[in-house]
C-alpha cells in the first residue's frame, strides 16, 4: 500500500479559517493527478464522506462551500481550507492523492482541533477614596466614597463613569455637608508671644538707661 504519513495536529478558533497542509511531488505536467479530501481516517481507496475532489486542474466536486483549496493544484498544493470554522469540523481529515499504479496513493491523515474563542472573566474593579476629620478637630466624623468599574472587554469602547452626584440637588447637598464637617484647629498666640518680646526689650532698655545715669 501507499505511504501513510499523520502530521501533528492543526489547531484553530472559532470563526477563523483553518488550514489543513497537503503537497505531493510535481516535476512535470504528466505528475498532475487527481486526489480527494473526506472526513475520518484514510480507508483502502477513494475517501470516507467525501467533502472535495479535484481532477489535479480544478476543483470537480465539493460537499459545502466552506471547503476550498486556495493553493496551486497544478504545483501540487492541495492544502484544505476551511472558512468560518465551527465546533464540529474538529476531526481527522484524509488527503488521498492517487497516484497511477496498484496501491501507489498518497495517504495523509490529519487531526484537526477547533476551540471556542476565550471569553474575558475580568472581575469588577473597586476605587475607594476615605477622608477623615484631621486629629484635634470637634468633629470626628468621616465619609467614603466606592465606585464599581464592571469590566471592559478589548473590543469595547471606554465608558465614563458617573459622578457621586447624579443631579444639581445631590451636588448642592453634598457641599452643604463638606462645609458642616470643616476642620477646626487650635489658633497659635503668636500675637500675644511678641507683646512679651517687647515688653521684655523695654525693660532690659530702662535697665541699661537706669545704670548709665547712675555711672554718670
Amino acid at each position: 500500500t501507499g505511504s501513510t504519513v499523520s502530521g501533528s495536529p492543526v489547531k484553530g478558533k472559532v470563526g477563523q479559517n483553518i488550514t489543513v497542509p497537503c503537497f505531493y511531488s510535481v516535476r512535470s505536467e504528466q505528475d498532475i493527478t487527481s486526489m480527494c479530501w473526506g472526513r475520518g481516517k484514510c480507508p483502502a481507496s477513494k475517501c470516507y464522506q467525501t467533502i472535495i475532489w479535484t481532477d489535479g486542474w480544478k476543483v470537480t466536486e465539493r460537499s459545502n462551500s466552506r471547503y476550498i483549496l486556495k493553493g496551486k493544484l497544478v504545483l501540487g498544493d492541495v492544502s484544505l481550507t476551511i472558512v468560518n470554522a465551527v465546533e464540529a469540523d474538529s476531526g481527522t481529515y484524509c488527503c488521498r492523492v492517487e497516484i497511477s499504479g496498484w496501491f501507489n496513493d498518497q495517504i495523509s491523515n490529519h487531526d484537526v482541533v477547533v476551540e471556542k474563542a476565550r471569553i474575558s472573566t475580568a472581575s469588577p474593579h473597586t476605587y475607594t477614596s476615605e477622608k477623615t476629620s484631621a486629629p484635634g478637630s470637634t468633629s470626628g466624623s468621616s465619609f467614603t466614597i466606592t465606585r464599581m468599574w464592571p469590566p471592559v472587554s478589548s473590543s469595547e469602547a471606554p465608558q465614563t463613569i458617573p459622578g457621586p452626584c447624579s443631579n444639581t440637588s445631590g451636588c448642592w447637598d453634598v457641599t452643604s455637608n463638606l462645609q458642616n464637617r470643616s476642620v477646626s484647629r487650635p489658633s497659635q498666640p503668636y500675637s500675644e508671644n511678641w507683646l512679651y518680646i517687647g515688653i521684655s526689650l523695654c525693660v532690659v532698655l530702662l535697665v541699661i538707661l537706669s545704670v548709665s545715669l547712675f555711672l554718670t
